[in-house]
């Protein structure tokens, strides 16, 4: 019920390791989720994960009910909270493609990840979620899940001349250029 602080690169909570959820179906859990909701909606976030926000849990949310103003051309992809979850690829075909990030405000790079990917793990009450996505939606849940391993999607990139602010690659999304 309240849009917290997004913790930005070079905050060291950015690079632990989140810890396993253990408890489902809990009032804190279901109001650190509504936190995140509304944390992400405020910045257009195409997602969250709980270590952004300095929660130490392995906890995204990820999705986009329309179009996204960060985002214009990508499709909906459907509003997931995932606890837990493992990702497993279904090829070794990456693509290569822009990137932003909450916690790395202003700034696009062209990171390489799985085209097609399946993960598993849980919602809010406990429940299984077992999808299998390709695409901008196997991207974002990449890219969300990477923070709870500690991970900024720069550390994933291959080549820094692909790397910059927004407002220079994409004038196009000035509005937009506070990823």
């Amino acid at each position: 019920m309240a849009v917290r602080e997004i913790l930005k690169m070079g905050d060291l909570r950015l690079l632990r390791v989140a810890q396993v959820v253990t408890a489902f179906d809990t009032d804190a859990l279901h109001l650190l989720i509504t936190d995140l909701l509304d944390t992400m909606r405020a910045a257009d976030g195409a997602g969250l994960a709980a270590p952004q926000i300095g929660v130490d849990s392995q906890l995204v949310i990820f999705g986009t009910d329309s179009i996204n103003p960060r985002y214009p051309q990508a499709p909906v992809v459907p509003r997931t909270v995932l606890i837990n979850p493992v990702i497993t690829p279904l090829s070794a075909d990456q693509t290569e493609d822009w990137e932003g990030c909450l916690s790395v405000p202003g700034l696009r790079g062209k990171v390489p990840r799985f085209e097609q990917i399946r993960y598993t793990g849980f919602d809010q009450y406990g429940d299984p979620i077992d999808r299998t996505v390709a695409g901008f939606h196997a991207r974002v849940v990449q890219h969300e899940c990477d923070h709870l391993l500690g991970m900024l999607y720069p550390m994933r990139m291959c080549d820094f001349s692909q790397f910059g602010f927004t407002s220079v690659l994409f004038p196009e999304l000035a509005d937009a250029a506070d990823d």
